[in-house]
């Protein structure tokens, strides 16, 4: 909801104007009504216009000086002689950078509990019906095809409690049921292949094996011919030709539901070649603040057990170049949303009731778009890439641990936010930011990790970014938080906040952004 400020500088010239009008106006009443003795007393009405004018010309100069003092200065609300001492760009106080974040968190980042409920709502009983519905058409009996489980998994910021401004874009895991007595035999690329990519290095490979007695050529082979690739003798399901199938059975099940949804909503479908699927949700609400269009990506799942789920390659892995022997659509990424979720749970439960380390989270994730404005390209591409809000969680991760809880309490919110922003300005100079969970011994004990990630290779999230982007990007960080009052005023004027909203990560493909949020 857009919240309007009062501007002195356009309200006290007015209220001065008007006086002033009102005064004269007065003047000429009763000079009209005084007509007959104006010969004795000429000059009677022309001293009390003069006075008047005078005291309005000085109540509104006075009024402007005290503006200054209080806090119309590029320095904030600091004395004159504060300011003069630590120079024109001198940073804030602490109470004052926090009273700054504090109005960027309110009036540009936090979501209404309202909206967002009702949003997460229509976008529940919509994605319920389709998936519903493409399971029933899937249930063929005989057909060696994957099938839809019939549930979903709701994942991403807007179901752990940090996304920001606007409940547009929504994640989705569609769990999907492989032909009955097949096994699943995974690997993670991890380091050990020369020539890796390090995009590709959290990679894993799902070598097929067919059930004891059974020979691929017979019962196996529509399945195999359909959705697997060959190597070196050994059959991988294929996440393109998975995805490639999901897509076209979706749309073909959209028809299904289609009238019992159009007096609620209206629904499109987006599917391009190598993306996952994206629903388009115009809801029909009686409630005009839950008029959002929103857009749900439909990301289909193969699932390992424990809550963890194979998913095609993001977007920006999907660029890179495999090994040989590994063509890229015989590669799947690890989901492991669950589980940060659980640790979400776990970090809320040993944090104070007021702490501020989401709100953290969220205020980071709001001056990396505001920069992000500013920076030209190439490295402005790079910008949002480096620090995904993926990356930016890690980090949140990583520096909680350091404990102590206590330190996280609401009235310290300036404070660790710079050390998190210092922590991760260390990270990016050291090129060096490990994956959570991925063979990670230090995950605390309550949050249960799965064997699979355990024995995983430990996988370096900044590994992809050559050492100049890493470079450039931890100068601009810290910048970013120095420079942070003047970038939040600058970009909170009406000329910015009247700008269309940026486009949902969706259409514009972040890449790495997805895996969070």
């Amino acid at each position: 909801m857009t919240v309007y400020t009062l501007n002195l500088r356009v309200f006290w010239p007015l209220v001065t104007c008007l006086c002033t009008a009102l005064v004269c106006l007065y003047q000429a009443v009763r000079s009209r009504a005084g007509a007959p003795d104006s010969d004795s007393a000429p000059d009677s009405g022309s001293v009390p216009l003069l006075k008047g004018s005078a005291l309005l010309l000085l109540g509104f100069l006075l009024l402007r000086y005290c503006a200054s003092r209080s806090g119309g200065g590029e320095c904030g609300p600091r004395p004159r002689a504060a300011c003069s001492a630590r120079g024109p760009e001198a940073p804030p106080s602490s109470a004052a950078r926090r009273s700054l974040l504090e109005s960027f968190y309110e009036q540009q980042l936090r979501l209404s509990p309202h909206v967002l409920g009702h949003s997460k709502a229509h976008v529940s009983r919509i994605v319920g019906e389709l998936v519903r519905a493409a399971k029933a058409q899937g249930l063929q009996p005989g057909s060696l095809t994957p099938t839809l489980r019939g549930d979903f998994v709701q994942i991403g910021s807007a179901y752990e409690q940090h996304k920001v401004r606007s409940p547009d874009c929504f994640d989705i895991l569609v769990p999907l049921r492989l032909p009955p007595r097949l096994e699943l035999e995974l690997r993670c690329l991890g380091a050990e292949e020369p020539g890796l990519a390090p995009e590709l290095r959290s990679a894993f490979t799902c070598a097929l094996k067919a059930p004891q007695g059974a020979a691929w050529p017979r019962g196996y082979r529509p399945f195999s011919e359909g959705f697997c690739v060959e190597l070196q003798g050994r059959r991988y399901l294929s996440s393109a030709l998975v995805l490639r199938w999901f897509q076209g059975h979706v749309q073909r099940c959209l028809g299904a539901v289609l009238y019992r949804l159009q007096e609620r909503c209206r629904i499109s479908l987006a599917a391009c070649p190598g993306r996952q699927l994206t629903l388009h949700i115009l809801p029909r609400s009686d409630y005009v603040c839950c008029h959002i269009s929103m857009a749900v990506r439909l990301i289909p799942a193969i699932p390992l057990g424990d809550s963890l789920y194979l998913i095609a390659l993001q977007p920006g892995a999907r660029k890179a170049q495999p090994a040989a022997a590994r063509p890229l659509q015989a590669l799947w990424g690890l989901n492991v949303s669950k589980q940060e979720q659980r640790l979400l749970s776990w970090l809320r439960e040993q944090t104070p009731a007021n702490s501020c380390h989401l709100k953290c989270l969220q205020l980071l994730k709001g001056l990396r778009d505001l920069r992000g404005r500013g920076l030209e390209q190439p490295f402005g591409a790079q910008w949002s890439r480096v620090l995904s809000s993926y990356i930016l969680k890690t980090a949140l991760f990583s520096l909680l641990l350091r404990g102590p809880w206590q330190a996280w309490e609401e009235q310290f919110l300036a404070e660790r936010l710079e050390d998190l922003v210092l922590y991760l300005r260390d990270c990016l100079q050291k090129r060096v930011l490990m994956h959570f969970f991925l063979g990670n011994a230090s995950v605390p004990e309550a949050v249960p990790v799965p064997k699979l990630l355990k024995e995983a290779a430990p996988v370096n999230l900044l590994a992809a970014f050559d050492a100049p982007t890493l470079d450039l990007a931890a100068f601009q960080l810290l910048n970013t938080w120095n420079q942070a009052p003047k970038i939040i005023r600058m970009y909170s004027s009406p000329r910015y906040l009247r700008k269309s909203p940026t486009l949902c990560k969706h259409i514009t493909d972040t890449g790495q952004e997805s895996q969070s949020n």
